[in-house]
């Protein structure tokens, strides 16, 4: 019996959260089309959540802060290199960290001395994108080390303490939208040219298997059910014929 409810549990379990992934990406979609809205204001930030944001269609207008970029590791379908991350400085002085774009490694080092000849900070840059959520403490068995400025993942709290921000957003921008053609033919990409920092790399991409998993529970269910079911006809049939039996009886 308590298999069985087990098993239910689970499954009603993945209907749920095969709603709210359903849920998730209808809401991911209409944002993805929507026109770009101006970003979350600064009083909104400390009571956002994910589901709020991630993946809204936004612009932006600030000052590059060019001598603060970093680059964060990638794995893309133009193949490893890294994300181009640059502090993008509000009218009111608060700061988005911005995903440029990919670079591949080989460029590494000219990205990385480039910024401090050309901090261009009187010049306003006009960003559009999508809003992503930040990605605390680094890659698999890999942790962010921001004194030795190696970034596995593109945590905002921690890029922006390493590098003295003032008010931070909690999220970041990846610009441009995703490129379609890209992930279609990922052989075709690989051989690109750039230009760098390439913009439109960002995967939007959900898996939903609750409803197989969902299934496979509600099967186990039924499994332990029928097992139930055997086992209480085959001790009946036990007792009868106990019950039957000359033996069964006391003189």
């Amino acid at each position: 019996m308590a298999l069985f409810a087990g098993f239910m549990g689970l499954g009603v379990w993945q209907v749920q959260r095969r709603a709210w992934k359903l849920d998730l990406i209808e809401r991911v979609t209409e944002r993805l089309k929507s026109p770009p809205a101006d970003l979350p204001a600064a009083v909104e930030w400390p009571g956002l959540q994910p589901a709020d944001f991630e993946y809204r269609h936004v612009q932006v207008q600030g000052r590059w802060l060019q001598s603060k970029t970093v680059l964060t590791q990638a794995t893309t379908a133009l193949g490893q290199g890294f994300w181009v991350i640059t502090p993008l400085q509000q009218k009111d002085g608060t700061v988005v960290l911005v995903n440029r774009g990919f670079i591949p490694a080989k460029l590494r080092s000219q990205w990385l001395e480039a910024p401090e000849a050309s901090n261009t900070t009187d010049e306003i840059a006009q960003v559009r994108g999508l809003l992503r959520k930040t990605e605390p403490e680094g890659g698999f068995l890999r942790h962010n080390d921001p004194q030795g400025q190696k970034w596995y993942s593109r945590d905002v709290a921690a890029i922006a303490a390493s590098l003295q921000l003032p008010v931070t957003a909690p999220f970041f921008i990846d610009a441009g939208l995703p490129d379609a053609t890209l992930h279609a033919n990922p052989e075709a990409a690989s051989a690109s040219t750039g230009p760098w920092p390439r913009e439109g790399l960002t995967i939007v991409r959900f898996s939903n298997s609750h409803l197989v998993y969902a299934l496979t529970w509600f099967g186990l269910a039924l499994m332990v059910a029928g097992s139930g079911v055997l086992v209480a006809r085959y001790e009946r049939r036990l007792r009868v014929a106990s019950n039957n039996s000359p033996h069964g009886h006391q003189p």
